[in-house]
């Protein structure tokens, strides 16, 4: 296994004054990984390098220590197409991680990896053909130059310094402790702690049943509720295959198929039939709470499903904290923190010595870089994005944005190979800029916003949603959040496209 701090130990690039690579990859989490085997395989003659600012690989679940953390998406689909996975669906974070050493070191891409580096600025320079990026030596605090030809942004889109939490009236007097998830405490005791958990998503669903044996009592308040599906924490046609001694790669590659095709099938019942879904969602919860649980108060929300994420529980380990008593619920809104806990908009008192904030993150544009173009600002919201992943304005570069209601993988995956694919046609056809244009028919078509909020409307979209390109009307100029969609239309973009500007 790769090793989980690798620091700057890479001997591939000798840091000059200004280092020049083909590709320079942004970020060392599930999305930059797969990069680096993407150009290994299918662009071996490109010298990348991978610019990490952490001290090590994993990105969020290395950023991510609290209590049970795990995945909230099947590692069949989570996990790469081309590494068999053999553990459980759900995995915690110390799988993922060894899963992600083991594909670094099997493909050598830990020499292209430089930890410990911020990138502070970039700027493409048109008479160079260049971008040219400033970051700083997080261990001496120096300054230091990179080039590239091309810049694949694979950071994802949230802040990793800083998790959202809301500014409610009177935090600053409660005299307990106030923590949010993504900055655990490493010397966290909660040992017969009363403990108020802010928020109803995956973090809280994930968190509450790995602290409710060790405090006094551990209380869930939401201010609506949220969709959950539970199930156990196998897959048994994996089981199966693996009974009768199929490969692992073959059952790796059937149950992913399979999962994906379950996945599709249950997205577009959510639309055609949300009624019948929701009914079916609520049995789940209520074969685990019983007939006398208010689930309609506390697990039954006012939008139809998958408009927001359905949270997965496995082994139903949420509701077994409920049922027991360890964990309760509370459906009601903060009219203010107090000194010994939260007063709720019903006049009802929230007791708490530890209160949990799991209210979010923070979404960022391109990892807070300041972008430049030939010395002008670049405000990506007034570009329009070429399928989610390139942008009007902005040559030789991509960007990795994963899907919504399917794993991230699968379209870092499909951005991944398209971008290989894009990168040896510039080098067979002998050209050194590309740029998504507006076809002349389309320079007065409609824009709107990144995802449309009928579809899809998490906290993080609605407070931070205008900061991202805008989207057009047709499939090439928008984010389709459909996998099954996108992996035939990936394969059939055309190159030549009058889409594509080349010089």
């Amino acid at each position: 296994m790769a090793s989980m701090n690798n620091g700057k130990s890479s001997e591939a690039f000798k840091i000059s004054a200004a280092q020049h690579v083909d590709v320079l990859v942004v970020g060392a989490g599930i999305s930059g990984v797969a990069a680096g085997r993407y150009l290994k395989e299918f662009c071996p003659n490109k010298e990348f390098l991978i610019l990490e600012e952490k001290a090590t690989f994993g990105g969020t679940w290395d950023t991510h220590r609290y209590p049970g953390i795990r995945s909230d998406s099947d590692l069949y689909t989570f996990g790469y197409s081309f590494k068999p996975w053999i553990g459980p669906p759900i995995a915690t974070a110390a799988e993922i991680l060894a899963y992600m050493g083991d594909v670094i070191e099997e493909n050598e891409i830990d020499r292209n990896i430089l930890y410990r580096h911020r990138i502070k600025t970039a700027n493409w320079s048109s008479d160079e053909k260049l971008w040219i990026l400033e970051a700083v030596d997080l261990d001496t605090e120096e300054t230091r130059r990179f080039t590239t030809n091309f810049l694949w942004m694979a950071q994802g889109y949230y802040r990793h310094s800083k998790g959202y939490t809301p500014d409610w009236d009177g935090m600053a007097d409660f005299e307990g402790e106030i923590i949010h998830p993504q900055h655990w405490p490493e010397d966290f005791n909660g040992k017969g702690k009363k403990i108020v958990v802010v928020g109803s998503g995956s973090t809280a669903a994930t968190l509450i049943p790995n602290i409710a044996d060790d405090c006094e009592q551990v209380t869930m308040l939401q201010r609506s509720p949220t969709y959950f599906l539970t199930a156990k924490n196998v897959n048994e046609l994996a089981d199966t295959l693996r009974e009768i001694e199929i490969d692992d790669e073959l059952i790796h590659e059937i149950t992913r198929k399979k999962i994906i095709f379950d996945q599709a099938a249950f997205t577009r019942r959510c639309k055609a039939e949300p009624e019948q879904v929701k009914r079916e969602l609520l049995t789940m919860v209520k074969a685990h709470l019983g007939r006398d649980y208010d689930v309609g108060k506390h697990f039954s929300p006012d939008y139809r499903p998958w408009r927001q994420r359905i949270a997965f529980i496995p082994d139903g380990d949420l509701f077994k904290s409920i049922a027991d008593g360890k964990a309760s619920v509370v459906t009601d809104e903060i009219e203010r923190f107090t000194s010994a806990g939260i007063l709720l908009k019903s006049g009802d008192m929230l007791e708490a010595d530890i209160i949990v904030t799991a209210t979010g993150f923070n979404m960022n544009v391109l990892g807070d870089i300041d972008f430049t173009v030939d010395g002008a600002s670049l405000a990506f919201n007034e570009t329009v994005t070429y399928r989610g992943m390139m942008f009007t304005g902005v040559p030789n570069m991509a960007w990795v944005f994963g899907y919504f209601r399917a794993s991230w993988t699968l379209r870092a995956e499909l951005v991944a190979e398209f971008i290989c694919k894009l990168l040896n046609h510039m080098e067979a056809t002998g050209v050194e800029r590309v740029e998504p244009v507006l076809r002349e028919a389309e320079k007065n078509m409609p824009l709107h916003s990144w995802v449309d909020p009928d579809d899809f409307n998490p906290g993080y979209l609605m407070r931070k949603g205008h900061l991202l390109p805008q989207r057009g009307e047709s499939s090439e100029w928008k984010h389709s959040q459909d996998y099954w969609t996108e992996r035939k239309e990936f394969s059939a973009i055309d190159l030549e496209d009058e889409i594509f500007a080349y010089e």
